[in-house]
């Protein structure tokens, strides 16, 4: 005899009834709505996104299809465009998911001791805040060449500055038909050899006039001893005309030039610098004749800005800014991974004998494991379809050298209007993401 159905008594339910009991049609009523814009904003584009990339339409006329099979899948194999875009995501993956995963892990560390790390973790994540537009907008500024307007190449000019002593005469030329000519190896010299007791002339030409020093003083011919060789350097040129390779009223002299004297060798017996009237005094020469040179260092005008969106350098560069954006959550999410460390564990390796090190490779970094591994899929997720700060920062023709898979999907299929081919770059950019959407469902179902 079979057992006897439980009596429920009147107003109680079982337990393991869901809400609304056996009535189903609840439970369809709501999902329904849910199931019904699933369908028409991921499931129906992403089916008809898949039969549009074997097909191909005629300019102008996208409803108009033709089924080409495999065409535009063996296109994206000998389209240069495409390939360059597939080789810059590859550099992405590679690159950008473990800079901000390890600037995460650096600054987490570096900001879990001192008092403040709250408001310095809320500085790090404020760049959250800001769409991929404008970080795009914020970092075309910051990477302006110009080194009054870029901040990244102003940087880097003050420290280029500091360890050598940039030159302001760039462009500077001798007068035609003159004593100065260029000298061997660069530079300007006389063309005429000088003795002790003698004063050499060496006026440039082409030097504009913000460009001589504010120190700068009339110039004047130098003075000199019997075992003495005088040099004066300055600006030839005088409103209104004036005589070539002579000093006249009116005229700059040019300051804190190199000169170096030469003797009949080649070998620089003295060198030194011009005063704010453009003249150097060599005392005590020993020789018969001497040769004076303006070096080369006088004509570098020192670091003047990169072009760090230009062709070569625009990936990294764009890759720089993504990573100032994204640093702030890995700081957040790996700073609260540290918080939830056992201490005891901690302590324990401590009174062992651990060093911070041991304690840091042994222990840290095997809890934080699960932590820094959502951390990096989760931005190898979003650098594999990275497409608007790269549309913002990279234009012109240089956005050719930055391509990548999205950027490239949608310049074909919204600017050429090849919906076909521009299908089979989604197809591949979807079947690019689909191992790690099943790593990362693995990883969620072995943590649960």
């Amino acid at each position: 005899m079979g057992k006897a159905p439980v009596q429920v008594p009147r107003g109680k339910k079982r337990s393991e009834e869901p809400p609304g009991g056996a009535k189903k049609w609840m439970a369809v009523a709501f999902l329904a709505p849910a199931a019904v814009l699933l369908g028409a904003i991921v499931v129906y584009p992403s089916i008809d996104t898949i039969t549009q990339s074997f097909q191909a339409n005629e300019a102008g006329y996208p409803w108009q299809r033709d089924f080409v099979g495999l065409q535009h899948y063996q296109e994206m194999a000998s389209n240069d465009r495409i390939i360059t875009a597939i080789k810059n995501n590859a550099i992405w993956v590679a690159t950008a998911p473990a800079i901000i995963t390890g600037l995460g892990l650096m600054f987490a560390i570096l900001t879990e001791r001192v008092k403040y790390s709250t408001a310095i973790k809320v500085i790090v994540f404020m760049p959250m805040a800001i769409s991929f537009l404008a970080t795009g907008v914020i970092w075309r500024v910051m990477y302006d060449p110009d080194r009054d307007r870029g901040f990244i190449n102003a940087g880097v000019g003050a420290v280029a500055d500091k360890v050598t002593t940039p030159g302001y005469l760039e462009g500077a030329t001798a007068p035609p038909d003159g004593n100065v000519v260029e000298a061997d190896g660069g530079g300007f010299t006389t063309a005429d050899e000088v003795a002790p007791g003698d004063a050499a002339l060496l006026g440039l030409t082409a030097i504009a006039e913000p460009a001589v020093p504010a120190e700068a003083t009339q110039a004047e011919e130098p003075q000199v001893g019997s075992n003495e060789v005088g040099v004066v350097v300055w600006r030839d040129f005088k409103p209104g005309g004036g005589e070539p390779g002579v000093v006249e009223e009116g005229e700059m002299g040019l300051p804190n030039v190199e000169v170096e004297l030469l003797d009949a060798d080649g070998n620089v017996a003295q060198s030194g610098r011009t005063e704010p009237n453009g003249t150097v005094v060599f005392s005590g020469v020993e020789g018969d004749s001497f040769q004076p040179r303006l070096t080369t260092a006088n004509f570098v005008a020192g670091y003047q800005g990169k072009d760090w969106l230009g062709p070569g350098l625009v990936t990294p560069a764009i890759i720089g800014a993504f990573c100032w954006m994204w640093a702030g959550f890995a700081v957040v999410v790996i700073g609260a991974g540290l918080a939830a460390l056992p201490r005891d564990v901690l302590e324990a390796a401590r009174v062992d004998g651990a060093t911070e090190w041991q304690t840091f490779r042994h222990v840290t970094l095997p809890l934080l494991a699960p932590v820094l591994g959502v951390v990096f899929v989760t931005m190898l997720i979003n650098v594999l379809k990275i497409f608007d700060i790269v549309y913002v920062m990279a234009l012109g023709a240089v956005q050719n050298e930055a391509n990548v898979i999205a950027l490239e999907m949608y310049r074909t299929a919204f600017g050429a209007r090849d919906f076909g081919l521009g299908s089979a770059i989604a197809v591949l950019l979807f079947i690019l993401v689909i191992p790690i959407m099943l790593m990362n469902i693995r990883r969620f179902r072995r943590e649960t």
